[in-house]
């Protein structure tokens, strides 16, 4: 089922990526970005017994111009996801939480005209009603990773997301004991707005 998810995926991304015709004003130095997102993801190794279920929002802004040259060029943007809902489930229960991503650090791809793939390093913070994992451990956890993803546009600053994470859960010993999820993968699709300065 994982590796499905992952090739359905892959497939999508590598499809968009031979798409033309972005207007390539949507994504410049100063623009704003505002999304909505959905998704899940289940736990991988020891973990794979856990699921999750995500939604929330992003804001973001591009900080710099286009640098370096063909397939390679972009531009270097900084966000925040705010998700209300992020809930845990272990086996036999479930756990609400909420998180914060106040460290998104993303280079998106500029190079195609349709689409704009775009990978990043982020951190967070989870806090849940309580204890993940179950046992003596914590109710807040770091959650550092790695995404993957891709804007679609649909039309000038519009543009339909999806997004892969890689997601490490632990509580940096501010429990007892700090069993932690050590790799999860989450799939997330959502809905970008761009505000360009003109």
């Amino acid at each position: 089922m994982k590796i499905s998810l992952v090739a359905i995926f892959t497939l999508l991304i590598a499809s968009a990526t031979a798409a033309q015709g972005l207007p390539s004003s949507s994504l410049t130095r100063g623009t704003w970005e505002l999304g909505v997102f959905a998704g899940g993801g289940d736990g991988l190794g020891k973990s794979d017994n856990t699921q999750f279920l995500v939604a929330g929002g992003r804001g973001g802004w591009v900080l710099t111009g286009e640098h370096l040259p063909g397939i390679l060029r972009g531009n270097f943007e900084w966000a925040v996801d705010v998700m209300p809902a992020y809930i845990v489930f272990p086996p036999n229960s479930g756990v609400y939480g909420a998180s914060i991503k106040p460290t998104i650090w993303q280079w998106n791809f500029t190079h195609w005209q349709k689409v704009s793939p775009y990978f990043a390093a982020a951190g967070g913070v989870l806090f849940t009603l309580h204890n993940v994992p179950p046992g003596d451990t914590s109710s807040v956890n770091f959650t550092p990773q790695a995404d993957f993803g891709v804007h679609i546009f649909t039309r000038e600053s519009r543009a339909l997301t999806l997004e892969m994470d890689i997601v490490h859960h632990s509580n940096a010993s501010l429990g007892n004991q700090n069993p932690g999820y050590n790799a999860s993968v989450f799939f997330t699709v959502g809905y970008t707005w761009y505000k360009t300065r003109r």
